[in-house]
């Protein structure tokens, strides 16, 4: 709660407003201070185990994390003036925060991420050591310890920046919309939608889903919000407990690309790369239409192929009553967008002001006659609170990984050794990318993901010409593909368990229906018009032939299309499929790719609707 509070004080400005002046690292300090205590109040030593109490040991550790991150808030503007000299003071409480944030990243994050950041910790002592490409700059114990515990390129850089005020306002949004009935509004919407058409269950998660998943960021916080509902739905409707699950956890991971908010993710690329918030909106929407459009359709035909028809029409409510009851929350949308896009307000104001007017709207309206109560709103921000202990934790090691970085020149090095690993092939340094993304991202929130990612991958991507923004949206798609995919799917996991399917099982079939997010960033990566760069002819071609090519690709994914198919048609469909999906830009020779598919789809399509209505007409 203190963080939410924290948060939503220095985004309000109600520091300045009582005559309190703070650096930005004073508050960054204050806030990891508060945070990495939370960490070991509520993480258990091991992360196997359930926290029923809390040992001496962790006590200390939380109060040993408070002290020295309020100490280096209260002593922060002299620190910085001495920090030249490398001061006791500052050397202690450097060790201190490495020490306890590796300890803190261990326990909310696991093993993963904690060896990458010690690997680099350790190479930052012993890379001037190592010969050839690899070697580094030689820095002092007393100096690497103050650089990257201290300074604005290290842990209070841009990374703890966004999480500590963007991240925590927005998931406080979130919460505000969960428990004020906002989300029950989008649940009751996308039902009235979605209900009366074929596999209408899954299209109801689907759309659910990726409206929620835009504002929350975090992909298992989006599948608690409509998981819960959506799951048991689809199973009553026809859908194994597999296909159940793999559908609220992918729609529920792909909210995070949705516009205008993309989990928040977007405002801290808009950072990294210094380019306008809408930039990033913009590129995002052919994309995250693409991953959308191919779900509806998949979901559609497995519908058709396993007999499963509408929800029954009394579970499903009637929009214009739905709407009657709660338009009003689709006001806080309205409102971020406007103050996004045309006042150009800051973000953690913009999700400010939105949480305002949900909070007015619970407290005065609610939802079928239930209002927030105060209880609720404590509950936001405890929630809050909780939701985002483990990003803070992992942009602190981030920002330890950055740090390491700049201060030894490893980053450089890094980057050619990324390129020296693809030669000259583009596709082979993309794939050895994607794959980096899959693997250093498993079992990390989005966010987190994104961060690392941008440090240590997409430099690589700019370095051989890639635009900026195509390779900081692909380390993006493939960063967040990694909670659906297996061995470690954190996401699909998640949804497994509501829906008491098969873990492992369920993540593979993820995969199956996110295939487009492993697809699609290869494509606008060589072709800009997928990120609506370039000539409206060219746009406008490539899209409408991207949409085609997912249509028919899903079929054959599927089997089914007019009918259920055989293994020569599914061959022939995803062959057609990939054809179309080619950006035109894409190499010289794609022209004649989209032709070719056109030709065989137009076939194809014919035969077997044509087919289909013959059979209908014998029978």
């Amino acid at each position: 709660m203190i963080l939410a509070m924290g948060s939503i004080a220095w985004s309000a400005d109600l520091y300045r407003e009582i005559g309190l002046v703070l650096l930005l690292e004073q508050f960054l300090a204050a806030m990891y201070g508060i945070g990495l205590a939370l960490v070991f109040l509520i993480y258990p030593l091991n992360r196997k185990t359930e926290k029923t109490s809390i040992p001496w040991y962790d006590w200390l550790a939380a109060l040993v994390s408070l002290i020295t991150g309020w100490f280096v808030a209260i002593i922060f503007p002299d620190l910085q003036d001495r920090l030249p000299d490398l001061p006791l003071d500052g050397i202690i409480v450097s060790v201190i925060f490495i020490a306890l944030s590796l300890e803190g990243l261990r326990r909310a994050a696991g093993y993963s991420l904690l060896i990458i950041v010690v690997f680099f910790i350790f190479y930052a002592m012993i890379g001037h050591l190592v010969p050839g490409e690899l070697e580094t700059r030689q820095v002092s114990v007393d100096f690497f310890a103050s650089y990257i515990s201290l300074d604005s390129s290290g842990l209070f850089g841009l990374p703890m920046v966004v999480a500590t005020t963007i991240v925590i306002t927005f998931v406080f949004f979130g919460q505000l919309l969960m428990r004020s009935g906002g989300a029950a509004v989008f649940n009751e919407v996308s039902l009235a939608l979605m209900g009366r058409f074929r596999g209408g269950s899954a299209k109801i998660a689907i759309t659910a889903s990726s409206l929620f998943g835009s504002i929350s960021g975090v992909a298992v916080s989006n599948i608690v919000a409509t998981g819960v509902i959506t799951i048991p739905l689809m199973k009553k409707s026809g859908f194994s407990p597999r296909l159940a699950a793999s559908v609220e956890a992918v729609a529920s991971t792909g909210g995070q690309l949705m516009p205008p908010v993309m989990g928040a993710v977007a405002f801290l690329m808009a950072d990294f790369l210094e380019m306008p918030y809408k930039s990033i909106v913009i590129a995002a929407l052919v994309p995250s239409l693409l991953y959308y459009v191919s779900l509806f359709i998949q979901a559609d035909l497995e519908a058709a192929k396993n007999g499963i028809s509408r929800v029954e029409e009394s579970e499903i409510p009637r929009l214009i009553e739905v709407m009657k009851n709660g338009w009003y929350f689709f006001l806080p949308f309205v409102a971020l967008i406007v103050a996004l896009f045309s006042f150009n307000w800051r973000a953690e104001a913009a999700a400010l002001l939105a949480s305002t007017i949900v909070l007015i709207l619970g407290l005065v309206f609610g939802y079928r006659g239930k209002r927030m109560t105060v209880k609720d709103i404590w509950l936001s921000l405890e929630g809050t609170g909780r939701s985002v202990l483990d990003i803070l934790v992992i942009v602190a090691g981030a920002g330890f990984i950055i740090g390491t970085l700049q201060v030894t020149g490893l980053g450089f090095a890094f980057t050619l050794l990324i390129v020296e690993l693809g030669g000259n092939n583009l596709f082979v340094l993309l794939l050895i990318a994607a794959i980096l993304c899959i693997v250093l991202g498993m079992g990390m929130p989005t966010l987190g993901v994104y961060v690392l990612l941008a440090i240590l991958v997409a430099p690589s991507l700019v370095e051989v010409g890639i635009s900026p923004l195509a390779a900081h949206m692909f380390i993006l798609y493939f960063g967040m593909m990694s909670l659906i995919t297996p061995p470690v799917a954190v996401a699909a996991f998640f949804a497994a368990s509501i829906a008491k399917a098969p873990a492992m099982a369920t993540g593979w079939t993820c995969m199956r229906f996110g295939w487009t997010a492993y697809i699609v960033p290869f494509l606008f990566v060589f072709s800009p018009s997928l990120l609506l760069q370039g000539s409206p002819g060219v746009l406008i071609i490539d899209v409408a032939s991207a949409i085609a090519g997912v249509w028919i690709l899903s079929a054959g994914m599927i089997g089914y299309f007019a009918r259920e198919t055989g293994i020569l048609v599914r061959i022939i469909l995803i062959v057609t499929g990939a054809l179309l999906l080619i950006p035109s830009e894409a190499a010289p020779w794609a022209i004649y790719t989209d032709w070719v598919g056109l030709f065989l789809g137009v076939i194809i399509v014919s035969w077997e609707f044509g087919f289909s209505r013959r059979q209908r007409a014998l029978l």
